[in-house]
């Protein structure tokens, strides 16, 4: 079941802030478990963590940065929504 965009740009919300703090104090709460391991695997590892989070996520992020989508805007034409004449001639 698609998402429509409104729901996506909600759960986007959601999940950049509950979700992300969430994942960030779990990764953090882990690795001190461990033994501190040299400054590149850390820095390695935080890394993969900081992509890694957003994956199963990205059909909810894919195009909540750009305008609502509207049906008449995909009905249109480029110039007819600047306000450009068009090249059809009427008559």
């Amino acid at each position: 079941m698609a998402l429509s965009y409104k729901a996506r740009r909600r759960w986007s919300l959601v999940i950049l802030l509950v979700g992300l703090p969430a994942y960030i104090v779990v990764a953090w709460v882990v690795l001190s478990w461990l033994d501190r391991p040299s400054v590149l695997v850390e820095l390695l590892v935080y890394i993969i963590l900081g992509i890694a989070w957003a994956l199963p996520f990205r059909f909810v992020f894919r195009g909540v940065g750009k305008a609502a989508p509207t049906e008449d805007a995909a009905l249109t034409t480029p110039e007819d929504r600047r306000g450009a004449p068009s090249d059809r001639s009427e008559g």
